[in-house]
């Protein structure tokens, strides 16, 4: 429910008052700026829910609230504030486990409220009773449990505080009881922490590396985004003369269309990122981990460079280092480093000028010849993709993934799920504002996409919001779409049908002579028709030529309210498998086995 029109902004009350604890805990709430907040109605928390309204903070009903929990993360990811998330003592709660594990990973400052079962029947075994603070413990960035009710705004507002101070999610634990009674606090006002650029001496070091690099090459990652600072990258990018490839699942992390843009690496990324990193002397990785998935050889090209200097750039001083061995480590944030390297290469010669056209033609070449390959991989040409798509009917993944790139409509934001064709789709996906793409990051949970981008589109209502979905994780996803017909929020979802659970298929295509067990979904319903019955849109496109105009439809339905699933029936052929490094050839050492093994 939305505040009434013809109430007055909410302001939090100021100075020490008499209140109620839940109108500690909402005034809390306001005084933070929080005007949305994604989960079930449930009797723990009624109290505080009741004074939503009034508060001019939104409530969306939705329908797991583990969908909550990915929400909260998809409007937390665009528009830079918290994302809220509550629910139900006990089960309610444990159901967000697994969308704040992927918001611990992907950095976004989520506040998980979980009320609790009420203190003085607290470990009786109760009715949906579990101690609730243990679960979320290691994938939380802090912990807050209100232990009096007259601490409630006091912990109530940390909780907000960490979240953005330590870039990931925080969880708030309410025994249920402690929303009544009276209190006497005052409300505390949001605390503002400044990020630095980083030492003096490491900026200073990392300056002296990047004027005497011949082929520097910029990292642009996740901090670049959540700091705001992709001008500061760019113009760095530019004083250097650097390519600069992004991180994984970061593709819009810098422009697309800027000349010095390289494409991302890591897991079906751009071979010309690959290969252009791999001719590095120098490398500054801008607010990026480094983490392992994103670093890992792809195509057959092992291209992170052996011998070349290394500066890390994070805001985290855990992450320094961590993977990949550094020469300059900076403890900082992305944008305001980015300022302070441009400003130490002011006026200083810079070896990367000597040969700045022929480092250009390069990047200008290793792109042309990139974006040539995906022009003619039309699909898959493994033996086994090769004899089940021989007499399919139905589209080529990559040759569909090609004409939804043509087709996206301008500063749409696109979240991808989990699975083989949502990966495929990195090697296509490109941006040209930040704050456009949303993965589960390393986490990799399915599901995850679709509830994303309802909260990506409740964030940013202006702008297109798309959701790429292979067909197992919409069979977890799809009962989203009441929260999209019910509450208002038109999105857009593209459901790769191709049948099978397709990442795990390519092992045993890979690893397990063909012997397929679990992988294959048969007998599914018709998305589109399931889309319809719930009262969205639904449309399954089974030619090439359908697509483009299909995703331009959907994409225009959005600013008329409706939410359209487009079911993608496409061939069972199968990129690479996430990680060749992950599995090994079988061995059995039972003769059952063995015999086994040998009739099939």
């Amino acid at each position: 429910m939305n505040k009434p029109a013809d109430l007055p902004t909410p302001v939090a009350v100021s100075g020490r008052q008499k209140m109620t604890p839940s109108e500690a805990f909402v005034e809390t709430l306001v005084a933070q700026g929080v005007k949305t907040v994604f989960g079930i109605v449930g009797s723990a928390y009624m109290d505080a829910l009741d004074l939503f309204p009034l508060a001019g903070i939104r409530f969306i009903s939705v329908a797991h609230e583990q969908g909550g929990g990915h929400m909260a993360d998809g409007y937390s990811r665009v528009s830079g504030r918290h994302g809220v998330c509550i629910a139900q003592n006990g089960p309610g709660i444990t159901n967000y486990v697994t969308s704040v594990a992927a918001a611990y990973w992907a950095h976004s400052p989520v506040v998980c409220i979980t009320p609790e079962t009420g203190s003085m029947t607290l470990g009786l075994g109760g009715f949906q009773e579990t101690d609730q603070l243990p679960i979320f413990s290691r994938i939380t960035k802090y912990q807050a449990h209100v232990n009096n009710k007259a601490r409630m705004a006091e912990l109530t507002a940390r909780a907000f505080d960490r979240a953005h101070l330590e870039l990931g999610p925080t969880q708030l634990n309410i025994p249920r009881d402690f929303f009544y009674g009276d209190i006497e606090c005052e409300i505390p006002r949001p605390m503002t922490i400044e990020r630095g650029a980083g030492g003096e001496k490491s900026l200073d070091e990392a300056a002296a590396l990047l004027a005497s690099a011949k082929f520097p090459v910029i990292l642009a990652g996740g901090g670049v985004i959540m700091a705001n600072g992709q001008p500061e990258a760019i113009a760095l990018a530019e004083a250097l003369q650097a390519p600069v490839a992004v991180s994984y699942l970061h593709n819009d992390a810098f422009p697309a269309k800027h000349p010095l843009w390289c494409g991302p690496l890591g897991y079906q990324g751009s071979k010309a990122a690959m290969k252009l990193i791999g001719q590095a002397d120098v490398v500054l990785a801008l607010g990026t981990r480094l983490g392992p998935f994103g670093t890992l050889p792809q195509y057959g090209i092992d291209y992170w460079p052996k011998q070349a200097k290394i500066i890390q750039v994070d805001a985290d001083p855990k992450m320094l280092g961590l993977v990949k061995t550094i020469s300059v480590g900076i403890c900082g944030d992305a944008k305001a480093a980015a300022v302070a390297l441009a400003a130490r290469l002011e006026g200083r010669t810079l070896a990367s000028h000597a040969n700045q056209a022929d480092r250009l033609a390069k990047v200008k070449a290793e792109k042309a010849a990139w974006e040539a390959e995906l022009e003619t991989w039309t699909r898959e040409k493994d033996p086994w993709s090769l004899e089940v798509t021989k007499d399919s009917p139905y589209m080529h993944p990559r040759q569909m993934l090609r004409e939804l790139e043509r087709a996206m409509p301008e500063g749409a934001m696109v979240s991808t799920d989990i699975g083989n064709i949502c990966s495929v789709s990195n090697s296509y996906l490109r941006f040209d504002r930040p704050r456009s793409m949303f993965a589960a990051m390393s986490f990799g949970n399915c599901g995850y996409a679709f509830p994303t981008i309802i909260g990506a589109k409740v964030a940013a209502p202006d702008r297109p919001a798309i959701a790429y979905v292979g067909d197992g994780a919409w069979g977890m996803s799809f009962g989203e779409l009441q929260t999209c017909v019910r509450e208002a929020i038109p999105v857009t979802a593209v459901v790769f049908n191709n049948g099978q659970w397709g990442a795990e298929k390519k092992n045993h295509v890979d690893f397990y002579a063909n012997r397929f067990l679990g992988v294959n979904l048969d007998k599914q319903p018709s998305w589109a028709a399931v889309a319809k019955a719930m009262g969205a849109e639904g449309l399954r496109i089974e030619k090439l030529s359908d697509v483009g105009p299909a995703l331009r439809a959907a994409a225009a339905a959005q600013k008329d309210g409706r939410t359209t699933v487009l079911e993608m029936m496409v061939t069972r052929e199968l990129g690479d498998p996430f990680r060749r490094d992950a599995l090994a050839m079988p061995t059995r050492h039972l003769a059952k086995y063995k015999s086994t093994e040998a009739k099939r």
